[in-house]
């Protein structure tokens, strides 16, 4: 019972320590259009992580751009920042769809 509670003291001093430094306004948030999803995880206006996909799971060329960042035209958009990083004036993220050369859907964006 004595080595339970030592335990639990324990983690309860090694968690205390990342729940305090954990900001209070971190947000992961996502925006849909009709073919598109644009996810990003933010503090604020410093971006840590794009992610675009489509929401029919069809083969097509993705791209997710903010601020000074656009990604190169790929199957899969997504990219991450090391924390701490903003881009002055950046107040959106986007992405972006196309298909055989077509746009397909642009400007999605997440209001950061």
């Amino acid at each position: 019972m004595i080595h339970a509670k030592k335990l639990a003291s324990l983690l309860l001093a090694c968690a205390f320590p990342l729940l305090a430094a954990t900001p209070a306004s971190a947000a992961v948030d996502s925006h849909c259009g009709e073919y598109v999803c644009v996810l990003t995880a933010h503090h604020n206006r410093f971006v840590q992580d794009i992610t675009v996909r489509t929401k029919d799971g069809l083969p097509g060329t993705l791209r997710a751009y903010w601020g000074y960042f656009h990604s190169p035209k790929a199957n899969a958009a997504s990219h991450r920042w090391t924390v701490g990083y903003e881009q002055a004036g950046a107040k959106l993220v986007c992405g972006g769809l196309e298909r055989d050369g077509r746009t397909i859907e642009d400007g999605i964006c997440v209001t950061i």
